[in-house]
């Protein structure tokens, strides 16, 4: 069993542990490639993103481990970056030149409050209702209609490498209740999205955490995504999306059976320096 893994927290942003216990735990498992992704700095007050005069340390930590443990493991060092129209996005300065391997590009706020504040999707439910009442009227199509907007326009104007979580919103439809991957709107959004990520290029994670953390029923994408990324030959690759050690490959078997039932036959992955896209099966990649 080998296995790749290039979505991860650490203590840097909203990760337990230090760096090194996220290698430990990878060597442990088997994993061939690690890339730390701690949340990129945002200019404004964020309580789980890296605070920027951490970047500097963060990328000089992850580098003395990539030469410590370069006998036993490859170790990548990235960023999730949040994209925030005229704000903050994957191209913005300050990312510019600081020696980054790769950055996963994410939606995570979605326009703001009367205040100015950001309105958080993955969060507390509670938040999500907020927002939804304040911005949006109530009305649950337009704010989920704008996330995606939001990741079609991160997609054209400042393309990562990676799109992070593309479906995560989907944590807060209230099993169904509140909106439906079904709805004939929703499909519509999803297809648009999917059409500008497979004119990119871009590979697309899939992301275990949702399933592990018992947020929702899927990964993120959906089946029925994924379904349709293979069929436009969207790459992807394999990721947990870690926040503690025991993470590191936390659903990757059955997410990796999954890939396969829906077509997939290759995952990209970042190995000796190179994007490349190798076979795999629920066992891990086959090299």
């Amino acid at each position: 069993m080998s296995w790749t893994n290039y979505h991860s927290h650490c203590r840097y942003c909203d990760g337990t542990d230090a760096p090194e216990r996220y290698v430990e735990q990878a060597v442990a498992n088997q994993v061939r490639a690690y890339g730390f992704s701690s949340h990129a700095p945002v200019p404004f007050d964020c309580n789980w993103a890296m605070k920027p005069e951490a970047l500097s340390a963060y990328i000089s930590e992850i580098r003395q481990l990539r030469e410590k443990w370069q006998a036993a493991i490859q170790i990548y060092c990235g960023l999730e970056v949040d994209y925030i129209p005229g704000v903050f996005g994957p191209k913005s300065p300050i990312l510019a030149n600081v020696g980054l391997d790769y950055t996963i590009g994410s939606i995570h706020f979605v326009d703001a409050f009367p205040d100015g504040q950001r309105w958080e999707i993955d969060g507390l439910h509670t938040v999500f209702l907020k927002g939804l009442q304040e911005i949006f009227n109530g009305d649950i199509r337009r704010a989920v209609s704008r996330y995606f907007e939001l990741t079609r326009q991160m997609v054209q104007e400042e393309c990562a490498d990676v799109v992070g979580h593309l479906d995560k919103i989907k944590m807060q439809s209230e099993e169904g209740s509140l909106f439906s991957e079904s709805a004939e709107w929703y499909r519509e959004e999803m297809m648009k999205t999917l059409r500008v990520i497979a004119i990119a290029g871009v590979t697309v994670e899939v992301n275990t955490r949702g399933l592990y953390k018992k947020k929702v029923a899927e990964t993120y994408p959906s089946r029925w995504v994924l379904e349709q990324m293979q069929a436009l030959n969207i790459p992807v690759m394999l990721n947990s999306d870690a926040h503690h050690p025991t993470e590191v490959t936390q659903c990757f078997t059955e997410s990796a059976r999954l890939l396969r039932e829906v077509g997939y036959r290759e995952l990209r992955v970042l190995l000796n320096g190179q994007w490349q896209s190798l076979g795999f099966d629920e066992n891990g990649l086959l090299l």
